[in-house]
């Protein structure tokens, strides 16, 4: 497949995911799909652009909790997501934290679609 066009359906099945995530769970609402695929664009740019930073700066935290505080970086950009798109919400630190998870497993199983 393409290279463009595989960026184009993750981004679509990203998209797709978010909105499960708000489906599977109650703490994150997605107004729509057109919401989704701009809130999912953004969480790809936060983890591209803002999470090496945090995960560096946050080594001895992260060596101390061998890896949970991860999680944390991974809640904070999906929470920051929703603070910069309009109709994307997430309730709170918590809700945030099981969001990402939820999206981060979507994500995996995308991804292992994607490779076949």
């Amino acid at each position: 497949m393409l290279t463009g066009m595989k960026l184009i359906l993750k981004w679509l099945l990203s998209a797709a995911a978010l909105l499960g995530v708000a489906y599977i769970y109650s703490g994150v609402t997605v107004a729509s799909f057109g919401t989704a695929m701009i809130a999912a664009l953004l969480i790809g740019l936060l983890n591209m652009l803002v999470r090496p930073v945090l995960v560096v700066l946050t080594i001895p935290v992260t060596l101390i909790t061998l890896g949970l505080f991860l999680f944390v970086i991974n809640a904070l950009m999906f929470w920051a997501a929703s603070g910069l798109v309009g109709g994307f919400h997430v309730a709170g630190f918590w809700a945030a934290l099981i969001g990402s998870l939820i999206y981060s497993a979507l994500g995996v199983l995308i991804d292992a679609v994607l490779e076949r």
